[in-house]
Formats: C-alpha cells, structure tokens, sequence
C-alpha cells in the first residue's frame, strides 16, 4: 500500500503539542492524506508491466517472443506469441486499472471530507488530507473521526461521548469514551485555542485495543489510555459535539495500520502445477536437444550436398552451429506445450467457481439478509480437499445469543423446576414463566422459569439482593432511554446484556451512568454508587471488578470471571460455599451452559485512598505500564467473598449436528477449539454428535505438568493399541503394521476415540518434544475438543496439523480470537455473527450459518476440484497432441525447424479453435447433482486422495497426447505418400497435409470434450460445436481470393482448404484418425465402468434405476386394476428400517445403503489408497518411525 508521505525512520515515541504546527513539523509526521492507489497515469503502464513480468509465465513468454524476433532461429512469425501474451497482459491491465480507478475515487472522497479545525483560534473548515498532528479538531453527532484523536471536551457532562467502531472491529453497539477531567472543561473555543499541552505516547502501532501515553501541561502529568482516545472509522453518534487533539494521522493511524496485506495462500494444486510446469520444460529442452543433434548430423550428412540449392544462411559456417540455432527454433515451435492461455484460463474458471459459491441461494441467509461470499478466487478446488476442520464454539456452533437460566447464590441453586414428585420438569413440562409484573421496568422477552428466586428476592434475602446488586454495578453496559421507563442495553458483550438484563427483571435495575457514577434503582427505589475504579476484563486476566462506594460511605469491590481464575483468590473461610457451588458449577457446564462466579470484597477507607495512589503512579509509568496496573489489580481482587455463579445458555445453531455427522461421513476430522471450560465444551460436543455414546473410549487429558501429559497421552495411545491388538487371520497387530509408521498404526486402529484436552495441558503438548505425541494421538481419534485455548494456541493447532500431515486444512470462526487461526489454516472461513466481523475480513470465505459449511465442501468444493482436474488433464492433453506433430515431422524435413501447421493454425488453437469448450467443461461440469453430492459424502473423498489430478494422472494425459499426435502426423502422411486426387494428379503436397493434420486434430479433441464432459448444457454445446464451425469458417476465410486481394504475401495459397476438404480420400483420413485415436479411450472407459467402477459411476447408475423404477412405476398406475388391494409394501421395504428409525442412526441413511450398491472392487478402491498413503506418508521425526512401548 503506497501512502502520500514519504518513508521515515521508525519513530521510538510521539510528541504532539497542541496548536503548535511549526514545533510539529520539525518531526516530520504523516499527513492525513490517504493513498491506498497504487498507479497514476505517468506510472501505470511502466509499473504494471514490471509487476506482471514478476510472474515466471510471462517472463517465461516474453524469452520465447524476444528469440521470435531474431531471423535466423525464428520459423514462426513473432505474432504466434506477441497475440496471446498481449491479450493476457491487457486483461490484467485492464482489471488492475479498474481495481485503482476506485482506490482512486475511494481515496479523493475520503481526503475532500471536511472537518472543523483550529486555526488561530477560529474554526475553518478544511479537507480531511489537510489536518495535521498537533490540530484541535470539532466533530459533531454522526460524523467519522478525521484521525487518531485525543477527546479534550465534549457537550456531555463529564467529558463523555458515545461513538459506533463498526469500521474498525465490526461491533455496531455503542462504545463510551471520557475525556480526562482536566481537559474536560475547555469547551470553550478561546479556552481551546490557549491550551498548549504536549501529549507523549507509543509509536504508531495496530493495537486498536491499547494506548499508553501522558499529557504534560501546565507542569503536570495526566496518564491517558484508549479510554481517551477516538480513532478514526468511528462515528460520533448521540453527542452533540466533541474537541479531540489529532494524535496520528493518515498512514500512522490505527486503522491504516490495520490495513496490512494478509499471507497469500496457494492451493496444492498450484504448487503441483508450478513443478509439472518445470518438468514440461526439461521436457522441452530435451526434444529441443534431440531436434538439434538430428540437424546437426542431417546437416553435416546430407545438406552439404545440396549447398548449390539450399545454402545456409550467412552466420551459419557449420553444421554444429546449424544445430545450435535449430535447437532455439524448435524451444519456439515447441513452446505451445505450456500456452500462456492456460494460466487465463484457470484464474476464469476460478472467477466462475467464486460467483457461483456467491449466487448460490441454499447459502442465502434470510434471516440476515446475508450471502454466502468468496472473498479469494485462488483457493476453491482446494475447498474439495479438506481433511481437517477447525471450529470455534462460541458463536460458530451456538448461536452467541445468550439467557440467563441458571444460577447458584450462597450454595442454592436456581432455575430447575420440579413436578410434584419432585423430579426436574422438561420444556415441555413446565409451567407458565415466572411473573415480573410488578416491576414497570421489567423486560418483556426475559424468560425464567423458577418462581423461588423471585420469591428469594421479594423476601429481601441480603445474599439474593447481594448478588444481583453486583450484576447492575459490575459491567461496562450503556443505558439508553428513548422514552420514560423503555430501556435500551448497549453491552460490548451478549453475556453481559445477559446478566444486566436478569439483574433489571429481578428488580436491580441498572438505569444509568456517568463517569464517577452508575444509578440502579433496587426494587423500585433509585439509589447512585460512586464508581471510583473500573478494573476492565481482558483476555489473561479473564475477570471484571469495579470498586463503589455505597451511599452509606461504604467501600465494595464486586468482581465477576472464570472459575478458574476466581476460585484461587477467594477467602479461606468460604470453602464450604466454594465446595457446593463448584458442585453447581460442574452440573451447569455438563448442560452446557456457560458459567462465571462473583465475588465481593469490602475495602476500608484507607487501604483504599493508598491503593489508588499506587494505581494512578502504575497508570503515569511509561514503561511496562500494564503489566505494574496487572499486579496492582491483583493485589486487591484477592480475599474476596464467595457470593455464586451464573449459568447462561448459548443455543446450538441450525443443522449444526446434521453438518457434523455429514462432515464426518466425508471422512473429515472436526476439531473444537474453544476458550470456555472442559464440561460445557464436552456437553456441546455431545449435542452436536462430535461425540457420542457409542465411541469406544473419550480420552481427557487435564495434565499440569510436562510429565502428567505426557504419561496420559501415552496411556490414550496404549488403549487405542489394546483395543486392536487383534486384527484377524491369527496375526496380531504389529505383525500387520510391523513396517508402518506410527501415526499410520494408530490412524488404523478398530473403534472410534475422541481426545479432550484443557489449554494448560495442550501449552505442554504443543512443546517440541511433545508435540508429535501430541499430534500422532489426536489424529487417530475421530473428535478433538481443546478448551481453554488462547487465540495463540488455536493458530498453534493448525499450524502443527499444517507442519506435519500432508493434509488441507480449514478454520472457522466468527470473533477476532479466530483470526489468527483463520489466517494459519490453508483456507479460513468467517461467520458473520455476534461478535462482528473481523473474522469475516480476515477469511476467504464467509456466510453466515456453520450448516452451511457442509454446501461449501461437499457441493462447491467438490464440483470445483472435479472441474479443475478435468480441464488440466484435457488442457495438458491437447496441448501435447498439438505440439508433438512437430517433433515427429522434424525427422522427415531434415531437422529444419518447419512447423506442420499454419502459423495462424498455431496461433488460434489455444485462443479461439480449443478455449471456450474447455472453459466451459470447468465452469459447468459435474459428475453427479448437487443432491446426490450431499447425499454421498464418500464422494467427497477423491478429492482428498488428490486423485483425479496427481503425477500420475499427469503422465497419462501426456502419454494420451503423444499417443494422439503419432497418429495423428502417421497416418495422414501414410495416406499422402500414396494417395491421388479425383483427377489423378498426386494428392500430398504440404499445405494440403497441413490441412488434414490440423483439421483431424481440432475433430479429434472436440470429440474428446464431448467424451469427458460429464453435465451437457447449452452453452457446452454451443461452445464445441461453434469452435468447429468457426474453425472451418476461419479455414476457409484464410484461403479465399478476398484475403488474397488484400495481403498477397501473407495469404498466398488460394484455394487449398476449399480443393483439399473436397477430397473423399482426406475425408477417410480425417475420419480413420479419429476413430483411432478415440476408440481406445471408449474401450477403456467402458472395461473401467464395468470391471471396476468408481463411487460416482455408481451413482450415476443407481440414479439411471431410480428413473427407469418411476417410468415403470408410472406407467403401472396408468394401468387400472380391480380385485386385490394388497399392499406393496413387503416387496418395497427392507427389514430392520424401523428400529433404525428409532434408533435415530438413519442420518443420511443412502450415503450408507449405497455401499451395499457398490462392487467388492469400487467399494474398496479408495481404502486401499488411503491405507497405500497413510503407509507412504513418512513421519517427520525419528521417534514417530518407532513403535509404541507399552
């Protein structure tokens, strides 16, 4: 990204000092002017063309014209390359101009905005690229910030003022900012245009979270943190006006710093094509190398004699140096074995495939109104390979939307109802909700089933109203009151919307705050805390506390977090309270429910006036200033009290178990990792049928040490082992596997695992020394949970699934904890959901919907790595049969560099004659519907195996192309050697076998795309049989008298196509060549069809029955029958459907009951292969090629 300013040293720390632009200017910082273009009109054509000559192939094509254009070596005119490398070039010209004419439009609308600045203390109105640091800057409700500002005043009291940061993280709920106190006053333009404050903080950086600086005015310092900061993206809104300092500006504003390049990522299939690439041109190089030493030898053998006829050319003085320049003639020839077409033709396959995922409307979210989007166009056949599955929980596979539903309060537990014979009440079950009538201020849509916490409540329990009392004070929610008692909740969080709104129903009715206050009105009567410090959760310390003062002069710290956090800082004297309510706790997270326990600590006046001036000297330190605040804040949330836990319900998502068991079915391998505790994450894994009753075993590793994880990942490991030490036939397991390695031995083993591992215990596991223990054990399961898992350690998973299995893995997520593991994986996925869409800006893909994670693969991914594969291995195949007609004529016209065909023939084959039919074979081509891809997930598994695309698959296409271009240069030039016209006269002559040749050839790969197009639409018939009709159009137009007339040198042979097609004998040629070359490929496909089918021939045929039993089935029912009404019904069914039914196993029951379809041979291919990879596939240490030692 190119920026206005120039490029400066990295800065150590930022001085600003207010309304001082010279003292400002000696820093030279960055303007506020946006640049995200990268050409004008004096640079866009060198600049372009620099970039696009980086890539190999056009380097590549650019040797070949250069060499085209030098006499001696060149028998083909420079236009053969120079058309297709110029239209490839002005393609992406034209879209990378088009690409900045809007980064240029975007960049002059964001720069012309206008804001107030103060200049010589008046208000001016200036464009947005004009401001600079150091200005003092007016906004007004609803407009985007211009820069990076400090908030010196607003009109709200306190310095406060509300703004909206969904440009920056995705969160549409309102945000409060405050101004410190000191600069709070100056609301007054002349106050504003004296104060000469300077502000030194950190560098630019893109922590949008984190600001650390001091102000330093009239000789005093004021600590300023993120509190104070209004960063540009965000919108003032219900503020009628503010003052901010401009802080950083343009490129050094946090949102510009955010804006950085993600990793580019390649599928395997490109990597494979870049090294057959290589090949194809040692290739090239070896034929130009044979080519040249036949020359060389012809040339001393038996050109010397006709130097009389035939001499050579001025530069050339022997026949090595004849051959040294026919070796660069045939490396041009023969360079059309890689056209620069192909590299098009993928990106615009690409391009389909990626409109298609955003037009499909069984990804359409109604409900949101939210498409499915391909955000890359690079990655979707890889979407057909994926083998392992990352998934975040919270939001991905629940809902994000949570409700209150239980809670524990001084040892009793809330929320169950019970009948009268005292057992828990289902749904269904149970009575009307609780009544909250007599609290005006009540929500509606809170629900709670319990009537004895109301009633706990309405008593006036001092625990009860305790807790509650902490859940109206202990949040960082906004209160928004459009009309009188209508409230409105703005909570950064859906778990604190949660208990803020329980706390209101339940009659502590959190109903406004300022800076220093919050004011709840507690069972009707209001009552205003002095909110003295506000200690603000985050991801290490996994807690909230906020210290009050009550209006009796009363100091309490009230803190909510993690159990686990929260248990070790509780005081002694609670542990029979700590005991019953971990009790509770362990039952709500085996619901599933999410669970944090509040605490209360009373402070005395003194220990709190010392404490707080320890915190504010933490707050001014420049250095390490968060890690001193982090052990201030722990000093006082320590010896708390133990008031309870909330347990609040995170729905699971539609279809998410149906996607799941698909997935599954697919062979895919599903992974959760989550930040919440080991029972809830077990219990969703359960709802959600990751893990069921039925596996053999559910391994739980909660290790804190090195060795206790090591010692129960070994003894996972040995049960897997024990399990299968048998295998049959009387040889025992090792016998079997004794040459395998270790992850291929466990991957084999009988029965289905899963692995639960807590994140103290996977930090150990993913160590060095432990991490292939770690791995080999977890993929040998068949589910994987990790709970308690930092983003690090997410990205950490993946990339250690990445390092070591040679297998296409995907993460999704819908929070910006995800995005790290998004961007780790081969392809990320972002949920638009709850937590705003910083993972959907990170990803590749994004819908809004896991369900709609199983269309993805097995539809969109699979059709898109079928159709690629296809147009590979037919686009490598024509090619070869096209080029290599050449090597086979070099031995019969004396090695001389004389091409076969036309030079227009060669430069339209690949552009018009060959492209649009293949195009379209891999934008439309499918081998079964979509409903039978979901129906079949085994179908999915080629594409896992990498099999329809391989080196092997590669070879064959070549071998078919050679086999092609020997008969397609033989047998014609058999026919010529002998064949007469109608009139007698000699029929070969080269135009005329140039005609045949290329005419065979373009017949033959027509009817070849015609065999391997699988789904026929309109478009593939128009498009293959128009390429002929247009061939021979082409044809005849290029020997008219009319072309003639006008370029008499460049189109002299007049009449050849019209008398050479004219002849039955060419005709039988034509027609003899290509029955040949295709006969083969029907037989064989045919004996494979029948001996060995594979799964979606399979389906095709059953398919093909289906249809003909309903034309039977049809025509029976047109048929009238009297006498016996009988039932059909014991012909039709199979016994044993109704107690599968039952069972509840009868999920996708025909991706099961095709296997009964199938062949002993088809129904085995692909586990032979995958045992054949697995046993291949070497270990990447040496203690994973041992054995297991029990």
């Amino acid at each position: 990204m190119a920026l206005c300013a120039k490029k400066r040293p990295p800065e150590e720390e930022r001085r600003a000092r207010a309304n001082d632009r010279e003292y400002n200017e000696k820093f030279q910082y960055a303007s506020n002017c946006i640049k995200t273009s990268k050409y004008n009109i004096l640079t866009f054509l060198p600049v372009n063309l620099f970039e696009q000559f980086q890539e190999v192939a056009n380097t590549y094509f650019l040797f070949l014209l250069i060499l085209q254009l030098i006499p001696q070596i060149s028998s083909l005119s420079w236009f053969t390359t120079i058309v297709p490398l110029v239209l490839v070039l002005t393609i992406t010209a034209v879209k990378d101009a088009t690409d900045d004419y809007f980064r240029h439009k975007s960049d002059n609308q964001v720069n012309n905005r206008q804001s107030q600045v103060l200049i010589n203390g008046i208000l001016q109105q200036e464009q947005w690229m004009n401001v600079c640091v150091g200005d003092i800057i007016k906004l007004e409700n609803n407009q985007f910030v211009a820069a990076d500002l400090l908030l010196l005043s607003s009109s709200e009291p306190h310095g406060l003022c509300y703004i909206e940061t969904a440009e920056l993280d995705g969160e549409t709920n309102m945000k409060v900012r405050q101004a410190i106190p000191v600069t709070s006053e100056l609301g007054d333009i002349s106050k504003l245009a004296k104060f000469d404050g300077e502000v030194i903080c950190e560098p630019p950086n893109n922590k949008l979270d984190k600001f650390s600086g001091t102000l330093y005015w009239k000789e005093n310092k004021f600590p300023l943190s993120n509190q104070n900061m209004l960063l540009r993206g965000c919108v003032l809104r219900n503020t009628e006006w503010c003052f901010g300092l401009v802080i950083f500006a343009g490129p050094d504003t946090k949102l510009m710093q955010n804006s950085g390049r993600t990793k580019f990522k390649r599928t395997s299939i490109d990597r494979l094509m870049n090294t057959l690439v290589l090949w194809i041109f040692g290739f090239l190089v070896c034929m130009g190398v044979i080519l040249a030493i036949g020359n060389a030898i012809w040339e001393h053998e038996v050109g010397t004699r006709f130097q009389v006829y035939l001499p050579w050319d001025e530069a050339v003085d022997s026949a090595f140096f004849s051959g040294f320049l026919s070796f660069w003639s045939y490396i041009i020839i023969l360079n059309t074995v890689v056209p620069i077409s192909l590299y098009v033709s993928v990106e615009v396959i690409r391009l389909g495939h990626s409109y298609f995922i955003n037009w499909d409307k069984k990804m359409f979210c109604m409900k949101k109104r939210t498409p499915a989007e391909a955000r890359t166009t690079t990655l979707n056949e890889e979407l057909g390979q994926v083998e392992y599955i990352f998934s975040d929980k919270t939001g991905t596979l629940t809902q994000n939307i949570m409700v209150f539903n239980k809670c524990s309060i001084n040892g009793h537990s809330y929320g169950d109802v019970f009948d009268v014979l005292g057992h828990k009440a289902e749904l269904g079950e149970r009575p009307e909700p609780v009544d909250f009538s007599f609290n005006p201020l009540a929500d509606k849509k809170f629900l709670f089933w319990d009537p004895s916490l109301l009633e706990a409540v309405k008593m006036g329990d001092p625990h009860t109203h305790e807790f509650f009392r902490l859940l109206s004070l202990c949040h960082t929610v906004m209160s928004e009151e459009k009309n009188e008692g209508e409230l409105y909740y703005k909570a950064q969080s859906p778990d604190e919307g949660a208990l803020v709104t329980a706390a209101r129903n339940f009659g502590f009715v959190f109903r406004s705050r300022t800076p220093k206050t919050i004011t709840v009105h507690e069972m009707g009567t209001a009552i205003t805390y002095q909110l003295l410090a506000i200690l603000d959760f985050n991801n290490i310390r996994k807690r909230m506390s906020v210290i009050v003062r009550n209006p009796e002069g009363k100091i309490r710290l009230y803190c909510k977090g993690a159990d686990t956090i929260l248990l070790d800082r509780l005081h002694h004297s609670t542990q029979e309270l700590l005991n019953t309510t971990t009790d509770h706790l362990n039952e709500y997270a085996g619901e599933g429910l999410r669970t944090l326990v509040l605490a209360y600590k009373d402070l005395d006046e003194e220990y709190y006036e010392e404490w707080a001036e320890r915190r504010l000297q933490a707050s001014l330190a420049q250095d390490s200033r968060e890690d001193r605040l982090a052990s201030i804040y722990e000093e006082v949330e320590s010896n708390m009290m133990l008031l309870g836990a909330t347990a609040i319900e995170d729905k699971l998502q539609q279809g998410v178990p149906e996607t799941i068991a698909l997935l599954t079915l697919a062979n895919i391998k599903i992974w959760v990792l989550t930040g919440d505790k080991q029972e809830t994450a077990v219990n969703i894994g359960y709802s959600c049928k990751m893990l069921t009753d039925d596996m053999t075993e559910v391994f739980i590793v909660t290790g804190h040490t090195v060795l206790e994880v090591r010692e129960e990942l070994r003894k996972a490991r040995e049960k897997m082992m024990d399990s299968s030490r048998t295998v049959g036939n009387g040889f025992t397991y090792q016998e079997k596997l004794s040459s395998s390695k270790l992850t291929s031995v466990l991957e084999a083993v009988a029965g289905e695992y899963a692995l639960v591992i807590n994140g103290h215990s996977l930090a150990h596991a993913l160590e060095a020394d432990m991490e292939l223990e770690f791995l080999e054990t977890a993929c040998a399961c068949k589910a994987v949970i990790c709970c308690r898992v930092t983003p690090l350690q997410k990205a950490q998973v993946v990339e250690l699934v990445k390092k070591y299995k040679k297998a296409v893995t995907l993460a999704i997520g819908d929070g910006a904890n995800d995005v790290s593991m998004i961007k780790t994986a081969h392809i990320g996925v972002g949920i638009s959901g709850q937590e705003g869409i910083q993972a959907v800006l990170a990803s590749d893909y994004s819908f809004s919907q896991f369900k709609f994670l199983q269309r993805l693969l097995l539809v969109h991914g699979r059709w898109s790595y079928l159709r690629m594969c296809k147009f590979l291995c037919y686009f490598f195949y024509k090619n070869f049969a096209f080029t290599m007609v050449h090597f086979w004529f070099g031995f019969f016209c004396g090695f001389s560099a004389q091409t076969v065909y036309d030079q227009y023939f060669i430069t339209l084959y690949n552009i018009v004659y060959t492209s649009l039919p293949v195009l379209a074979m891999g934008v439309f081509d499918q081998d079964v519907p979509e409903q039978r891809s979901m129906e079949y997930p085994k179908l999915y598994e080629p594409g896992q195996l990498n099999l329809l695309f391989n080196k092997r698959e590669f070879f064959i296409c070549i071998a078919q192309g050679i086999y092609t271009s020997v008969l397609m240069f033989f047998i014609p030039y058999g026919v010529f050697a002998e064949a007469t016209r109608d009139d007698g006269t000699q029929l070969a002559d080269y135009q005329s076998f140039a005609v045949t040749v290329a005419t065979s050839l373009v017949i033959v790969v027509s009817v070849q795309i015609g065999l391997d197009t699988g789904y026929w639409t309109a478009i593939n018939h128009f498009f293959i049989w128009g390429s002929l009709a247009v061939y021979f159009a082409i044809l005849f137009a290029m020997h008219s008298n009319g072309l003639f007339d006008m370029f008499p040198n460049q189109f002299r042979f007049v009449g050849n196509a019209q008398n050479t097609l004219a002849q039955p004998t060419v005709w039988l040629t034509i027609v003899l060549t290509t029955v040949v070359c295709i006969m083969p490929v029907v037989a064989f496909r045919f004996l494979r069809l029948h001996l060995k089918p594979d799964l979606s021939d399979t389906v095709r045929y059953t398919q093909l029955v289906r249809k003909k039993q309903k034309a039977q089935h049809r025509c029976m029912r047109r048929v009238g029958r009297t006498g016996s009404r009988r039932s059909g019904y014991a012909f039709s069914h199979q016994e044993g459907f109704g107690e599968l039914i039952m069972s509840g196993k009868n999920m996708r029951l025909s991706s099961l009951a095709l296997s009964s379809f199938t062949t002993r041979s088809s129904s085995s291919w692909i586990e032979s292969l995958r045992r054949k990879k697995s046993d291949s596939a070497s270990s990447p240490s040496g203690a994973a090629d041992k054995p297991l030692k029990g």
